[in-house]
């Protein structure tokens, strides 16, 4: 009998059980740097050493950007899950499966109503979670929905782009949802009611191509990715490099593409100023901003 390999060893491993858990940290993609969740999270998710923007949950994205982090979400018509009976290395019911589990989402949006700087308000979100934030059809019902509900109750409507496009396992029908959202959109413009764009990374593909960059005004966050084919594919096809940054939200933001880039701590009272103006209202500036103009 060895002691300690047979007494020592087994009993430091029942003393050092699992207390520490598996995700107590996150590594910025960016710098590289080590981030304790808790402090990320107090941080809007953003890295505390390069500025990175991460990517956002949707409801601590609404807890931000509603007022008090109260809101109401919208539920959203059922829809034929896979209507062309598509299948690759797995059946689409079964990917649609696996993501509701991960996400705890029905599908790629949410649409959600409450009041922003005292406006009520009618935010649409993509989740880059479920399936890269795909647009399909539950997405563009998700779009058309939010459009209705702002027409017919006079809000702006806000729309939070984080996908990689259309829906590939939809075919067709997932290219359909772009003129959709479109014409959503255009109900809005019809009302004169504010459209205000918020595009997170990364914003590409057909989302890109349709009501994501139809804003009255495009708010993009800071170091996002925006575009309609990945940088590689574009040096490919015209053989020429790119330059810096092209992409980035500042580049579009000096080529005219979006109209303000912001930090996510300030996103909330951008978007206050803005849709207040949009509305002819006096803007309702949070405590947070007046603590700072104090400063």
């Amino acid at each position: 009998m060895n002691w300690l390999s047979d007494f020592v060893r087994p009993k430091i491993k029942k003393i050092a059980t699992k207390d520490i858990a598996d995700n107590l940290w996150t590594k910025c993609p960016q710098c590289g740097k080590m981030l304790f969740n808790k402090e990320l999270e107090k941080n809007d998710f953003v890295c505390s050493g390069c500025d990175h923007h991460l990517r956002l949950p949707l409801n601590r994205r609404f807890e931000m950007l509603f007022d008090n982090g109260e809101y109401k979400l919208i539920a959203l018509p059922k829809l034929q899950e896979d209507p062309l009976n598509f299948k690759d290395s797995k059946k689409y019911t079964d990917r649609l499966k696996n993501y509701r589990k991960v996400t705890g989402n029905d599908d790629a949006v949410k649409v959600a109503q409450g009041e922003i700087g005292g406006i009520v308000s009618i935010i649409a979100a993509l989740d880059f979670g479920f399936m890269g934030g795909s647009m399909g059809t539950a997405v563009g019902e998700g779009i058309v929905k939010a459009a209705d509900i702002a027409v017919r109750g006079g809000y702006p409507l806000i729309t939070i782009a984080a996908s990689g496009g259309a829906r590939m396992q939809e075919g067709i029908l997932s290219l359909m949802q772009m003129a959709r959202t479109t014409a959503a959109v255009n109900m809005i413009k019809e009302k004169k009611l504010p459209f205000v764009s918020i595009l997170t990374d990364p914003t590409t593909g057909g989302v890109s191509a349709s009501f994501a960059m139809l804003g009255d005004v495009n708010i993009a966050e800071k170091g996002c990715v925006i575009g309609f084919a990945g940088a590689r594919v574009i040096e490919q096809t015209i053989r020429e490099k790119l330059p810096d940054g092209f992409q980035k939200a500042e580049y579009l933001k000096e080529h005219g593409m979006v109209d303000i880039v912001v930090r996510r701590p300030e996103m909330r009272d951008t978007l206050i100023r803005v849709i207040s103006i949009l509305m002819h209202q006096k803007p309702q500036i949070s405590q947070l901003a007046l603590e700072n103009h104090k400063e």
